[in-house]
């Protein structure tokens, strides 16, 4: 553990700067004014962070604290300066321009992260991680990695079938994918190998049930999502269109303070449905959102395809936007944002009223 300060008297109103890595951390703070008042290295663990905060307090009145990647490696910071009721807030990756000026180092990243908090340009407060948002993130991780493992070991199944002798081929070839799962489940083996057959048998033996427990735990943990969406966001489940994966996604997209999105705007910004201005001298324009969460505008997207299937006030929408001369891509788009201003209400908390942005 390093630190570095600097003579300066303390004043009131002390900014830090941390970038964050797996086994340490680097925090540079200034003061209300700019001027740098040192740099504190410290391992990522919780006596550390006891020991960054004494020394951050020392320095003054500790304002508030930007990190970058609060949601990953500096979580176990960001966690540890809440308890402590240190304001905290999310920066983003320094700009390239700033990069080329001062060149790339710990101690320069944490400098330009303070500086972007001071300037008032940092992305505002981070997801907390503390409640059901982070559980159903965490656990769509896990069935999402097992939808993956089962695609693969299917394909893996199928290329082994290619390749088998005739015979085992030709008694697999045209069965549908549940029946061929189950017919190779049931192959008859041996156990003293004798034969490439042999060993062929026992590999598709194995990769069939190896997808049959895939099944499983991918039932099992969507199970596990559907009760607590369901649970903790039935405003949201009541919405039409949202299933419990689409819920678990929009969830985790707002995080467990949804106060953090101070608007239906700024959370359709975030799910990448708001236009964006591309005006210049007399040409007044605006183009389409690239940006943003895109599993949230994903979300958004299957919650739309479904409206426009079996939801007549969609329909009659759609119907009237095409008749205005709206292509259907320009329609769904101004759906979207709809969509995104009915979830934005169900996922606030009742009692956090929200404010609406024309």
């Amino acid at each position: 553990m390093q630190s570095i300060i600097a003579a300066a008297p303390s004043l009131p109103g002390v900014t830090v700067g941390v970038d964050t890595h797996k086994q340490f951390h680097v925090a540079h703070a200034i003061h209300e004014l700019g001027r740098p008042l040192g740099t504190h290295q410290m391992p990522a663990t919780g006596h550390g962070y006891h020991v960054f905060v004494a020394w951050a307090r020392s320095l003054g009145q500790l304002a508030v604290v930007g990190i970058e990647g609060p949601g990953h490696y500096g979580g176990g910071l960001a966690r540890h300066l809440r308890v402590e009721g240190i304001t905290v807030t999310e920066v983003g990756r320094p700009k390239r321009q700033r990069r080329a000026r001062y060149g790339k180092s710990d101690h320069a990243d944490a400098a330009g992260a303070a500086a972007i908090v001071l300037a008032g340009e940092d992305l505002g407060a981070p997801k907390t991680a503390d409640g059901p948002a982070e559980m159903v993130r965490v656990l769509r991780v896990a069935r999402t990695n097992a939808v993956r493992a089962r695609a693969k070991v299917v394909t893996a199944l199928k290329d082994l079938i290619v390749t088998a002798p005739d015979e085992l081929r030709e008694h697999l070839t045209g069965l549908h994918k549940s029946d061929l799962l189950y017919a190779c489940r049931i192959l008859d083996v041996s156990e003293m190998l004798s034969t490439p057959t042999d060993a062929v048998k026992i590999a598709l033996k194995s990769l069939a049930t190896r997808c049959r427990e895939l099944d499983a735990e991918t039932d099992r943990l969507g199970r596990q999502i559907d009760t607590i969406t369901a649970t903790a966001a039935p405003q949201l489940r009541a919405v039409y269109g949202v299933g419990p994966d689409t819920a678990a996604t929009l969830l985790s997209a707002i995080g467990d303070n949804p106060d953090r999105i101070r608007h239906e705007a700024a959370f359709a910004k975030l799910c990448g449905v708001s236009p964006l201005e591309a005006s210049s001298g007399k040409t007044v324009r605006h183009r389409l959102n690239r940006g943003g969460n895109r599993d949230a505008n994903r979300a958004l997207h299957v919650i739309l395809v479904v409206r426009m299937r079996r939801h007549q006030p969609t329909r009659d929408y759609l119907t009237r936007r095409l008749a205005e001369g709206k292509t259907k891509n320009e329609a769904m788009r101004c759906l979207k944002r709809y969509i995104a201003r009915e979830i934005f209400h169900a996922l606030r908390p009742p009692q956090q009223p929200a404010k609406i942005v024309a």
